[in-house]
C-alpha cells in the first residue's frame, strides 16, 4: 500500500491550495507562488542538485552495527570502532563504508538547535548508547545459550516455537533499544533539529548566497539546497529511487513512517511529509523563506508523530503477553523502550522544544527498568506512561496502540 500511496507521487501531485481544475486533470501543489514538483527531482542546467550521500552512509553504518550487536564473535571494541569509525579502519563489510570520514556516533545527540550549547546531554547520551554496547558484549553475548530469567541474562523463546530473543538481566533487547533509541537520536535529531533548523538553513552567508545563486564550491548546489537535501537523505537516503520513495528504503525511520501510515488512523501522514519536503525544497528554489519554514514546522509535527505513535504501540502490544508470551511480551517492550528513549529528540513545531524532555524521558525508561526490569513491569504501569506520551499527541492510547 505505501508503495502505492507514494509511488503515485511520480503521476500526479496532491494541492496544498485548492488549485484545481473542472477536468480532473492533475492538481498542483501550490503556496504563495511557491510550486512543487511531482517527485523529489531537482536540477540545475540538466544536472541534478539533489546530495545526501552522507546520510546514506550512516543509514548503511547503523544497519551494520545493529547487526553486530547479535554477533557473538564481536568484542566491545569492534562495536565501539563501528559505532565511532574513522577514516580507513576495516570497520564494516563494504569497503566504501570503511573509506568513508563519516560516522554514527558522532552525529548523534549532535544537532546544532538541542545539543549545540548542551552538551552535557550530548555527552551522556553518547555514553549512554555506548552503555548499550557494552551491556550486550560483556553481560548478554557471555548467556547466549542460557535461558533467561528474572536478574539473568540469556535466551528466551516466543510462545508455539517462535522466535528466540535474547535479553539482558532486566529482560531488555539492547540491540531492539539501541536500533529505536538511534532513529531518534540520529535520524530525528538531525532532520528537525539540525538541517531544517534556521541555524543550519541560513547559518553564514547562505540566505543571501542562495537568493544570488552562489553555489557550494564545485557543488552543483547552493548551501541551503543542499542541508534541506540532507534532512531528507535521513529519511528516504537508502531507498532504490529517493526521488519516488516506497518506505521500503531501511529499518530505520523509514520503516516507521510506513507503519504508521498502514495504521487507518493516521493514513496519509507518508504523503503529508513527502509533500512537506517537496515544497520546501522548491520554495528554497524560489527564494521564499517562509514557505520553506512552513514546511519544515509540518515535518516536525508528523515525524514526531511517528515517534510518539510507536512509542505507544510497542508499550501496549508488550502488555498483552505478560505473563503469557515473555519472550513476544519482552520483544516489543524493548522496541517500545527505544522509541520512548527517542521521544527526547522530537520537535514541537513553533518551538525549540521536544514534546518530552531528557529528564521526563529518563523517568519514563528508569520506571520500565526499575527493579527486574520488564520481568516486573505492570500493564498498570505501561498504561501510564502510554497515556503521558498520548496526551501530549494529537491521538489516543487506543488508537496508537492498535
Amino acid at each position: 500500500m505505501n508503495k502505492l500511496v507514494l509511488g503515485l507521487a511520480a503521476l500526479a501531485t496532491i494541492s496544498l491550495s485548492s488549485c484545481s481544475s473542472d477536468d480532473d486533470a492533475a492538481v498542483v501543489i501550490e503556496t504563495n507562488n511557491v510550486t512543487a514538483p511531482d517527485t523529489y527531482v531537482f536540477e540545475r542546467n540538466g544536472n541534478t542538485s539533489v546530495s545526501f550521500s552522507g546520510q546514506t552512509t550512516r543509514i548503511l553504518m547503523a544497519d551494520e552495527i545493529v547487526s553486530g550487536l547479535s554477533n557473538t564473535a564481536n568484542t566491545e571494541t569492534i562495536l565501539d570502532n563501528m559505532f565511532a569509525h574513522q577514516e580507513g579502519a576495516n570497520d564494516f563489510s563494504d569497503a566504501a563504508l570503511n573509506a568513508s570520514d563519516k560516522s554514527v556516533r558522532s552525529k548523534t545527540a549532535a544537532s546544532t538547535d538541542f545539543f549545540s550549547a548542551n552538551t552535557t546531554d550530548a555527552t551522556a547520551i553518547k555514553a549512554e548508547f555506548d552503555a548499550l554496547i557494552e551491556n550486550q558484549v560483556n553481560v548478554v553475548f557471555p548467556n547466549w545459550d542460557n535461558t533467561a530469567s528474572a536478574g539473568n541474562a540469556g535466551q528466551i523463546q516466543e510462545a508455539g516455537g517462535g522466535s528466540t530473543r535474547y535479553v539482558n538481566t532486566k529482560g531488555l533487547e539492547n540491540n531492539q533499544a539501541f536500533a529505536k533509541g538511534l532513529i531518534g537520536g540520529l535520524m530525528v535529531d538531525q532532520m528537525l533539529n539540525n538541517y531544517l533548523g534556521a541555524a543550519v538553513l541560513d547559518a553564514g552567508d547562505n540566505r543571501a548566497n542562495n537568493d544570488a545563486g552562489v553555489l557550494d564550491g564545485d557543488n552543483n548546489y547552493t548551501t541551503m539546497e543542499h542541508k534541506w537535501d540532507e534532512a531528507y537523505g535521513y529519511l528516504y537516503g537508502n531507498e532504490a529511487n529517493p526521488s519516488v520513495p516506497t518506505l521500503e528504503g531501511d529499518n530505520f525511520l523509514n520503516k516507521y513512517l510506513s507503519r504508521v501510515e498502514g495504521d487507518d488512523d493516521f493514513a496519509g501522514i507518508a504523503m503529508d511529509v513527502y509533500n512537506a519536503f517537496k515544497l520546501g525544497r522548491a520554495a528554497i528554489v524560489a527564494k521564499n523563506y517562509d514557505v520553506r519554514d512552513a514546511q519544515a514546522q509540518i515535518i516536525r509535527e508528523k515525524i514526531s508523530q511517528v515517534i510518539g505513535v510507536r512509542a505507544v504501540y510497542y508499550l501496549q502490544q508488550g502488555k498483552t503477553g505478560l505473563g503469557s508470551d515473555w519472550a513476544s511480551a519482552f520483544h516489543d517492550l524493548s522496541e517500545g523502550y527505544g522509541f520512548v528513549y527517542s521521544l527526547q529528540f522530537t520537535r514541537k513545531p513553533g518551538t525549540n522544544e521536544p514534546y518530552f524532555t531528557k529528564a521526563e524521558v529518563d523517568a519514563f525508561t528508569t520506571t520500565l527498568m526499575s527493579g527486574n526490569g520488564f520481568w516486573d513491569v505492570t500493564a498498570e504501569t505501561l498504561d501510564t506512561i502510554s497515556n503521558a506520551i498520548s496526551a501530549e499527541f494529537s491521538f489516543t492510547t487506543e488508537q496508537a496502540g492498535s
